[in-house]
């Protein structure tokens, strides 16, 4: 359950190299056929049973926070790393590391069976991370933005990443504002059941209905440049202004969920189209990939070119066999571990799933005036609401506590989960019981002048 992103290593992984042209002979691909596909891989049918987490941070220099990080001190934190696996960008625990294009670090757990698992490995290797940081003097940051006003830059040269910013480029400055300067925390969860209380269309709609309780109880981005913007998770006010072919939640018009996201992936416009050794990788203007099976683009499009197009693809739920919940702010110190237990607790446990199913139904926008011809997420009322005013919006507030409570008892019917039951308790009372997020922290702080960034693995 990892992100297709680019290695710290050097090697580029098979999904990342140059594509040579399709071989002759080859069946061209159809839409029912692309169709067919995404439907079946995308939803992997069985019970739930496997977590995992991907959680991302920034990187500042305790002796000049402000300044980007020296690369050499970034390449030598790297390669102290324990790594190991076939691919060379495994740490003991089974976690891939990876680089993002603004320098980001993300640390992606393997699949766990269950959540417990998850946590204790994805400790054990977050441990070793933050040592080999700490002995070169960085801090890892985990916010969803950068507080820091300094200068935001693509530290990544590779083709991806260059027609990515070219491609978002052509919109405004929320891609690469997107790419270079903001962090989350990503939970995997496996998708469902052909049917029954944990059925794939029950528990996409719960995550779906989740994503503001979620986004605003988490909320961790303020700032941007140094300055406050309005908003409690500036992160996500910047994904809702991106290209809505490629950000949006798919038409629940649809119907059946799988027909929906093939129909979502389909529609999306082409980022990148794979070429030789360097040749660019930009995708001529509003090329959707129907367009491409239909003949409009350079050379007829491959299977594979269709999976390298759905990694591109970045909606707030992400169905990639399981399901990736994109829509969550980077948290400080161990704050990811609530956000696994929170989501873990609420999806997996029926009796959970089904109080906040019902605590979240006046947020869903299909029961709305605007009904289902309204904004989708995360462009809906609900969703912006949490962006902006987080859990100081009553609503809010009052689901988000609901859903605490309710992930709290299933927690408790979870053996061993005492730990992780304490802690999902402790946030909830620092922060939704109070009306506050992580993000009102940063904003005392910054009003008080007592810290730069948030308290985090602070060099020695």
């Amino acid at each position: 359950m990892v992100s297709p992103v680019i290695p710290t290593s050097p090697a580029t992984p098979p999904d990342r190299q140059s594509a040579p042209p399709p071989p002759t002979g080859v069946t061209p691909l159809t839409e029912s056929g692309a169709r067919s596909h995404v439907s079946g891989v995308c939803f992997k049918i069985g019970p739930p049973r496997l977590v995992g987490v991907e959680v991302e941070w920034f990187v500042h220099d305790d002796r000049c926070p402000t300044r980007p990080v020296r690369p050499e001190l970034l390449h030598a934190a790297l390669e102290s790393l324990p790594l190991g696996g076939t691919d060379g960008t495994s740490l003991p625990s089974g976690s891939r590391l990876t680089l993002e294009p603004g320098g980001q670090v993300e640390l992606s757990s393997p699949p766990a069976t269950g959540l417990l698992a998850c946590v204790e490995d994805t400790r054990r290797d977050l441990t070793a991370l933050r040592a080999a940081f700490v002995a070169q003097g960085l801090r890892l940051t985990g916010t969803g933005t950068d507080p820091l006003a300094r200068p935001r830059r693509m530290v990544l040269d590779h083709p991806r990443y260059l027609a990515m910013e070219r491609f978002f480029d052509s919109a405004g400055p929320w891609g690469r504002i997107m790419m270079t300067g903001t962090a989350s925390v990503q939970v995997c969860l496996d998708a469902g059941d052909a049917d029954g209380p944990q059925a794939v269309e029950r528990r996409w709609q719960l995550v779906h209905r989740l994503g503001p309780v979620l986004i605003a109880a988490f909320a961790n981005s303020p700032l941007l440049d140094g300055r406050p913007t309005g908003h409690r998770s500036t992160r996500q006010t910047v994904w809702s202004r991106m290209d809505p072919t490629r950000t949006l939640a798919p038409d629940p018009d649809h119907g059946d969920v799988r027909e929906a996201w093939a129909q979502y992936v389909l529609d999306a416009e082409v980022l990148c189209i794979r070429r030789p050794e360097g040749l660019p990788w930009t995708a001529p203007p509003g090329l959707t990939f129907r367009k491409w099976i239909r003949g409009g683009g350079e050379r007829p499009p491959t299977l594979a070119d269709l999976d390298y197009h759905r990694t591109t693809l970045f909606p707030p739920v992400r169905p990639r066999g399981h399901l990736e919940l994109r829509m969550i702010d980077a948290q400080p110190g161990d704050g990811w571990v609530v956000v696994a237990a929170l989501v873990t607790a609420l999806l997996d446990d029926p009796v959970a799933a089904d109080t906040a199913l019902a605590a979240l139904e006046p947020l869903d926008p299909s029961g709305r005036p605007e009904g289902k011809d309204g904004p989708r997420p995360p462009r809906s009322d609900a969703w912006r609401r949490a962006a902006t005013l987080a859990v100081a919006d009553p609503e809010l507030r009052r689901a988000a506590l609901t859903c605490f409570a309710a992930a709290d008892a299933a927690l408790g019917r979870l053996p061993g989960a005492g730990r992780l039951r304490t802690a999902v308790a402790e946030f909830a009372e620092r922060y939704p019981a109070r009306g506050r997020c992580p993000a009102d922290d940063q904003l005392d702080a910054l009003r008080s002048g007592t810290r730069r960034t948030p308290m985090e693995e602070a060099a020695p």
